[in-house]
């Protein structure tokens, strides 16, 4: 749910593809949720002195445009009716989560409410309108968001998605790829995977591409992050997953500057849905303000006891939960040898892991030849299985744990 006029640059160089690639599926112009016929009269209306023709219209609310969205792409303009929804504002962040950010969002209610009128605002919706509606009024808020008027359109970034491994070795990377993957190839969201160990980093490698030296430039010369230079950076792994890695030599390697990979994310954020960080602990450790931005963080450990201690360090060191930020410990290759037991782990960490990805033979096997074989894994994907639910949107049925570290 962002100003619509970020859709020119999301719909030009950041999206191209190479030819072979295959076409995403088509969205409709604008969809419509709403849930009496006076207000589906008025807005058919509106959109025909538009002559938008490829509109959509489904009975139903808020909740069933986020389970439609869950699983299809999302339209240039999204009309949503919480006429009949308890709490709106809950609805409308859950909607977000499966809404591309350049979509713009009209909400229509029953409530003539300021308080509501600007928090809806404030969570990215371009316009809320209470019944009954007016024809005219409502035409021009349509006709702002399909003509990417910036006013009426206040920006909503995509969802950023931290990956951390207390130390190397324990999956992180696997963990990152096998997400952006799933979110990509499944959900068939827009998603970037950005790389920062520019020296030891494997995402490329896991996902078949080729690195470049594209991101080390972006992040060298920050003043020029324009959209044609970023594209130039940016590596096509799959129709709808672009990567973002550079393999650098090992030696006389000058570390990124903070600023240079906040200016990054500001700009990706306009343009995906999800944005995955895979960063390194050394450069972690140093970006606490990139740690501190709303997100979700994937703390990856593997069962061995120093990791145990590790990852009361990294909790320290990221903080608690907020409203807009939260951490998911991932206890990884649980099982392995010389790693300890779940119980004992959890007794070593003081506080027991969120999601467990058990060890076995195939996962290793999977793993070591690139994503493509480790989403055919059915281990690995029944336990990432929470992750990928939280991240789509979808409700998490796990234990109380999981649910209680996300959302308080």
């Amino acid at each position: 749910m962002t100003a619509p006029a970020d859709k020119s640059l999301a719909r030009s160089s950041l999206s191209s593809r190479s030819a072979s690639d295959a076409a995403p599926e088509a969205a409709p112009t604008a969809l419509i949720f709403v849930q009496d016929r006076v207000s589906e009269g008025v807005i058919r209306q509106s959109l025909s002195d538009l002559n938008i023709g490829a509109a959509q219209f489904v009975n139903g609310g808020v909740s069933a445009a986020t389970s439609d969205l869950a699983n299809r792409p999302s339209p240039a303009l999204l009309i949503v009716d919480i006429g009949k929804t308890s709490d709106p504002l809950v609805e409308i962040k859950q909607l977000a989560n499966v809404c591309e950010p350049s979509t713009g969002v009209i909400v229509i209610g029953e409530s003539n409410d300021i308080s509501l009128y600007r928090e809806l605002k404030e969570a990215g919706v371009v316009e809320y309108f209470y019944k009954p509606l007016v024809r005219n009024l409502f035409r021009e808020a349509c006709s702002a968001v399909l003509s990417g008027d910036p006013v009426k359109s206040p920006p909503r970034t995509g969802r950023l998605i931290l990956t951390l491994g207390v130390r190397g070795g324990v999956g992180a990377t696997t963990i990152a790829t096998r997400s952006a993957w799933h979110l990509a190839m499944e959900r068939e969201r827009r998603v970037l995977l950005a790389d920062l160990d520019v020296c030891m980093g494997d995402a490329a490698l896991q996902l078949g591409a080729v690195p470049t030296k594209g991101l080390r430039e972006v992040l060298e010369n920050p003043g020029r992050m324009d959209e044609l230079f970023l594209d130039r950076a940016l590596i096509h792994a799959t129709p709808r997953l672009d990567l973002l890695a550079s393999l650098e030599n090992l030696g006389g390697f000058t570390p990124f500057k903070e600023d240079a990979v906040l200016s990054l994310l500001a700009v990706l954020l306009r343009h995906y849905r999800y944005v995955f960080v895979d960063i390194p602990g050394a450069a972690a450790a140093q970006m606490t303000r990139v740690m501190q931005l709303p997100s979700l963080c994937l703390l990856v450990s593997d069962a061995r006891l120093v990791s145990a201690r590790d990852v009361g360090r990294w909790s320290t060191l990221i903080g608690p939960n907020t409203p807009d930020r939260a951490t998911l410990h991932i206890l990884n290759k649980a099982g392995a040898h010389g790693g300890l037991s779940e119980e004992q782990f959890a007794k070593a960490a003081g506080v027991a892991p969120d999601v467990v990805v058990p060890y076995g033979r195939d996962i290793e096997e999977a793993a070591m030849l690139g994503t493509e074989s480790l989403a055919k894994c059915g281990g690995m994907t029944r336990a990432l299985g929470p992750v990928f639910r939280e991240l789509a949107g979808e409700a998490v049925e796990v234990e109380r744990s999981l649910i209680g570290r996300l959302f308080g």
